[in-house]
């Protein structure tokens, strides 16, 4: 009984160290729950049985984990979950083209200080710079920003 206890706490150390490695990596608990597990297999050995069998169940589970461990860092485990591309876009891209300081266009809607203007038939989110602006009343651009257009 005592052996299967052993190995059972062996075991499952182990299972959780592969799985920290393999399957859960950066999470850290599961890991650190395997080798409390371990541990515990390795102090139930040197209070069962002699200390020489102790000790060399002690060399035998951490010969074991640690070839788990290096077998699971060569195994390209990590090559499944790192990024391999990143992304293209961002904030600044071509929606403002043609747009310029001192044009000219339509408040589309009421503008509050957000709303849309229409400027060369093409609809923009705007903020203005003055407060409330009525909509169809003509508007100009005073500044552009960080993708913001103010205008008054």
């Amino acid at each position: 009984m005592s052996i299967l206890i052993l190995v059972s706490l062996l075991g499952i150390g182990l299972i959780l160290l592969l799985a920290e490695i393999l399957f859960v990596p950066g999470t850290t608990v599961v890991g650190i729950f395997g080798l409390v597990i371990s541990l515990a297999g390795i102090a139930y050995a040197f209070l069962t049985f002699s200390p020489e069998i102790a000790w060399w169940i002690t060399t035998g589970a951490v010969i074991i984990n640690l070839a788990a461990v290096v077998y699971g860092f060569r195994s390209g485990v990590w090559d499944k979950f790192s990024l391999k591309s990143s992304m293209q876009g961002g904030a600044f891209d071509d929606r403002l083209v043609g747009l310029q300081v001192g044009m000219m266009g339509k408040a589309a809607s009421d503008i509050k200080p957000y709303g849309k203007a229409d400027f060369q038939d093409q609809i923009y989110e705007v903020k203005s710079e003055s407060g409330f602006i009525p909509v169809g009343t003509e508007i100009t651009v005073i500044r552009i920003e960080n993708n913001l257009i103010l205008v008054k």
